[in-house]
């Protein structure tokens, strides 16, 4: 990058999102670069309902100060991730070019309007970047997923660079035809400090909760994020049940979110005989450090996770993970019976069996959470940073001269 000036980054996101604005806000503060983010939905920042939630989702941290942003008019009859036509935004390639990017990178290009910019001639010889965190856990090799590589490969053939999450997510790349060379790892984080300075406090705070919940010293068992049934929060229920009497007696298990499938969990409790489960409502970001601190275990069994944050958040806390081994954090952030647990997806007994191994021996599980804080500590936003930063200058230096 030119020593002299800095390098004009634009961004395209769908919308502002928790656990990538903090990091947005410490990117516009590098000396190198001059960024501009543009949104392509205002989900987040406005009083919008989230389908997965099934109410609407207004976050309570800063989710756009810090850095340059323009919203693109979304103008899809249903804007979203649910259908490839949920962003059609016609303004954006114009605003783009008025702000003449030296690089552009693109958090997602299996909608509209990725695919159009992609395509748009303005913009031929000017470096494309990439950062998502797909894979292909649990992905059937069938004739469908067949065309959908061979899809995958022409798209990515357009980009420069690539911004690689994590183990499974290189493996998806290569898969899809990506050479090694254009990759750049730096591992999926969230906002590490903001965790890590609110510890002490969220700590008084969730004794105060355990008190609320008359939970004691039993060992608390944590689902976070929402109802529906590609996050398999029934599993965890049924697995709960399968414990042996005496150890489901020293635990409890506690649902924090929303959707759909909430009253399914309560009848199901109820038809099980289990006391032992208590159902949170939403909770909004500054209030997750002290639900991190009230568990001593966090189950993610999605069916299909593309990596699951809510890890790296509940880690930052020393609290352990078992996750299904279709989350795609698994193969960076859980290492089995260290940092925590990997059992296979849907495999009800096998994840009953790991709920023992961490309930048998309390300071073991302690031990393990403190090994679980130390290593998250690696996955940070500077790491994304100099990924980042190496990918634009190898891009920089391969962009086709004018003519």
């Amino acid at each position: 990058m030119p020593p002299d000036s800095p390098l004009r980054l634009a961004i395209v996101a769908g919308h502002p999102v928790q656990y990538i604005s903090p990091w947005l806000s410490r990117l516009a503060r590098h000396p190198d670069l001059s960024l501009k983010v543009f949104y392509l939905w205002d989900l987040g920042v406005s009083a919008a309902a989230d389908p997965g939630f099934g109410r609407a989702v207004q976050w309570d941290i800063p989710m756009l100060e810090g850095y340059e942003h323009q919203f693109s008019r979304n103008r899809a009859s249903q804007p979203g991730n649910e259908n490839f036509f949920g962003y059609i935004n016609p303004d954006l390639p114009q605003q783009l070019a008025a702000w003449e990017p030296d690089a552009i990178l693109l958090m997602n290009y299996a909608f509209f309007t990725y695919i159009a910019l992609l395509l748009d001639p303005r913009f031929w010889r000017l470096p494309f970047l990439f950062r998502g965190d797909s894979h292909n856990l649990g992905r059937r090799a069938d004739l469908r997923s067949r065309i959908s590589a061979a899809l995958r490969a022409l798209i990515f053939s357009r980009f420069a660079a690539f911004l690689v999450a994590g183990d499974a997510n290189r493996a998806y790349y290569r898969s899809s035809g990506v050479p090694a060379s254009k990759l750049f790892m730096g591992r999926h984080a969230v906002d590490n400090t903001r965790f890590r300075l609110a510890s002490e406090t969220a700590t008084g705070q969730a004794r105060t909760l355990r008190h609320v919940l008359g939970i004691n010293d039993e060992t608390v068992i944590l689902f976070v994020g929402k109802f529906v049934p590609v996050k398999r929060p029934l599993d965890l229920l049924e697995a709960f049940a399968l414990l042996p009497p005496e150890r489901r007696s020293g635990a409890r298990l506690v649902y924090v979110g929303d959707g759909p499938l909430r009253q399914t969990l309560v009848a199901r409790a109820a038809e099980l005989g289990l006391s032992g489960v208590e159902i949170l409502p939403f909770q909004n970001q500054s209030r997750m450090p002290t639900i991190y601190s009230l568990g001593d275990l966090l189950v993610l069994p999605s069916q299909s996770e593309t990596w699951g944050l809510v890890v790296n958040e509940a880690m930052n806390l020393d609290c352990p993970a078992v996750v299904s081994d279709h989350v795609g954090c698994g193969h960076d952030l859980v290492l089995h019976g260290e940092t925590g647990w990997v059992f296979p997806t849907g495999d009800v007994r096998a994840l009953a069996r790991c709920l023992q191994e961490a309930l048998e021996d309390p300071e073991r599980l302690r031990r393990i959470g403190r090994q679980a804080g130390v290593h998250v500590a690696r996955f940070s936003y500077d790491g994304i940073t100099d990924s980042l930063v190496q990918a634009l200058r190898f891009s920089l230096r391969r962009r086709p001269a004018a003519g």
